[in-house]
This record gives structure tokens, C-alpha cells and sequence, in this order.
């Protein structure tokens, strides 16, 4: 039997060669056998991860340290952005047993601190933001000491959609705005910047204690400009967290990389991003949305706690 297409869109675009990666993009080895635990909990449970859908640079060393990204809603998602490596096309019908399998497996690796995310599933209603919130629930219910995160769609076209996964009790709410606006047509071509910024500064609207966070890809052809543009926007928003990581060409027919940033670049846009007024600040060239998520929630935390000795009226 022929194999299905991963990315049926991309078939007919042209292709772009894949850059040699410089010396300081380098995913770390682990041989644990924590790995292997992770590994066999998320296959019993038969549950998807964005670590393996995306092929995400740092899957050894956050399974290692019983670190996984949970994606809901099937592997199969309606967008067809032009940078992913999540597989396109239709999805299959939503498992209502995911809530229960999603929170077992929380509670078997013993979490501290869960980070569920989701294919883009505009063929529904709600976009999925019903099954978001049985989700989140579920999992507070069976595992009431471990912080939840999620990273939503955009939830575009889907009026108050999202206000239903905000009910949920959760800690952090993550949408990334991926890219800077000039971009977004070639990149995003599916999304809209603004109704992303807007699904960000409603959502802290909604509830002033969960930690709003987004993330950006460099090396897409944007420049220094526009990306600061991106983070006082995302302060305009409300943002809280941003991370900013190097964005990896997944195929020839993805989006073309336009270059490799310097670890010193990365580190000049953390200095820049930090007097913007965000509580925390990750950038690195393999900073990802999920990266580091538990000890990133707990800066949070720290953080937020000494602006409000500092300013107690906020």
C-alpha cells in the first residue's frame, strides 16, 4: 500500500535546500532509561506528542527528564503553515476517552507540571475548545498538584470559542504568534496576526491570575525591526512570557530558512525583550514553546511574586 502524503500541500512547492547546521545547533544525546519509560507510557496510552509530530529538536533530553508536550485532538491538522512539520489533511473524529488517557499518563510519569497543545482543528465548531477544557479538567481533577499549560490555536473564526478553555482551571495559557506580521501570508498563511494578538490580550482579560505566554521563530527572513515591533505588541497584549528560538527547516519543501542566528544574537534579543517589561524571558537557538516548562513556570511565579512586593497595588 502507498504511503499517504504527510504534507499534500507541499507537494508541488519548490524545493529549498536545507542549510548545514552551524556547531552550536546541537540537540543533546541522553542514554536514560527515563527515556524509555516516557517512551512506553505515551505509546500504552496510545497519545500523541508534539515532541515526535514536530520533530522538536529536544525530545531526548525533556523525555529524559520525564518531559513531554501533549497534542490533542488527533495527529492531523487542518493548517497547512508553511514552517510545521505536523502532518495536513482531515482529521479524524475526537476520542472522548483522551481526557482519561491524557490525565493517567500525567499521574504515571509523576508530573510536576503538564504542557497539553493541539492540532488546529477548524472542521469543529468550537475549534476544539470544549475538548481542551474536558481535558484540562480531567487532568486537574486526577492530578490536583501538577500546574497545567496548554498552547492553543488561534481559535479563528470561532467567536468566544476560547473562553471555554479559560474556565478550565489552569496556569499557564500559551498561543504562539510564531513569526512577525510581514510574514505571515508566506509563513502563516492560515492565521492572522492580529487575531492572534487579540486571542492574547483576551485571554488575560478573562483571567488576571493565569500567566499569558507566546513565542516566536527567528531566521525566517524577518529582521531585528520587526521582531522588536513583535515584543511591544506582545506587551500591549499583556504577555507575560515570551521565547524566542531559531527556526530549523523540517524539508526542502518547507518554508526556506533564511539564516542561523549567533547564540550572541539570541542573547542580545533577551536583553532587549527583558526591558520591554515581560516577567520572563527564554531565547536561545533551541528554545522551544515547551522547553524547560516546569522550571519556566516556577520563574513565573518567583517573578510575579516580586513585582507585587514591589508594586502590591498591581
Amino acid at each position: 500500500m502507498k504511503n499517504k502524503v504527510r504534507h499534500p500541500e507541499k507537494v508541488n512547492k519548490p524545493i529549498n535546500p536545507i542549510k548545514k547546521k552551524p556547531e552550536w545547533i546541537r540537540s543533546k544525546i541522553v542514554d536514560s532509561k527515563i527515556f524509555f519509560q516516557t517512551k512506553k507510557v505515551i505509546n500504552q496510552n496510545n497519545l500523541v506528542t508534539v515532541c515526535q509530530e514536530a520533530n522538536c529538536p529536544n525530545i531526548t533530553e525533556c523525555w529524559s527528564k520525564k518531559h513531554a508536550t501533549f497534542m490533542i485532538m488527533g495527529d492531523t491538522c487542518t493548517r497547512a503553515c508553511a514552517f510545521c512539520d505536523v502532518k495536513t489533511g482531515k482529521p479524524s473524529s475526537l476520542d472522548i476517552f483522551e481526557p482519561l488517557k491524557i490525565s493517567n499518563a500525567v499521574k504515571k510519569l509523576n508530573l510536576k507540571h503538564v504542557v497539553i497543545t493541539s492540532v488546529d482543528r477548524d472542521d469543529l465548531k468550537d475549534g476544539g475548545a470544549n475538548h481542551f477544557y474536558k481535558v484540562v479538567k480531567t487532568t486537574r481533577e486526577i492530578n490536583p498538584n501538577t500546574s497545567i499549560e496548554v498552547l492553543t490555536p488561534d481559535f479563528l473564526r470561532k467567536g468566544d470559542a476560547y473562553k471555554k478553555v479559560l474556565e478550565a482551571d489552569l496556569d499557564v495559557f500559551n498561543h504562539n504568534i510564531e513569526t512577525v506580521p510581514r510574514l505571515y501570508t508566506k509563513v502563516r498563511p492560515g492565521a492572522r496576526y492580529f487575531a492572534s494578538l487579540e486571542l492574547l490580550k483576551n485571554a488575560k482579560q478573562c483571567n488576571k491570575k493565569v500567566f499569558t505566554k507566546s513565542g516566536i521563530m527567528v531566521g525566517l527572513g524577518e529582521n531585528k525591526e520587526e521582531i522588536i515591533q513583535v515584543m511591544d505588541d506582545l506587551r500591549s497584549a499583556e504577555v507575560d512570557f515570551i521565547t524566542i528560538g531559531q527556526y530549523l527547516q523540517p524539508s526542502v519543501k518547507h518554508h526556506p530558512l533564511h539564516r542561523y542566528y549567533h547564540p550572541n544574537e539570541f542573547k542580545e534579543l533577551a536583553s532587549i525583550a527583558k526591558t520591554k517589561g515581560f516577567l520572563l524571558v527564554s531565547s536561545s537557538p533551541l528554545t522551544r514553546s515547551s522547553y524547560h516548562a516546569d522550571e519556566d513556570f516556577r520563574k513565573l511565579q518567583d517573578a510575579r511574586n516580586k513585582k507585587l512586593e514591589c508594586h502590591p497595588q498591581q
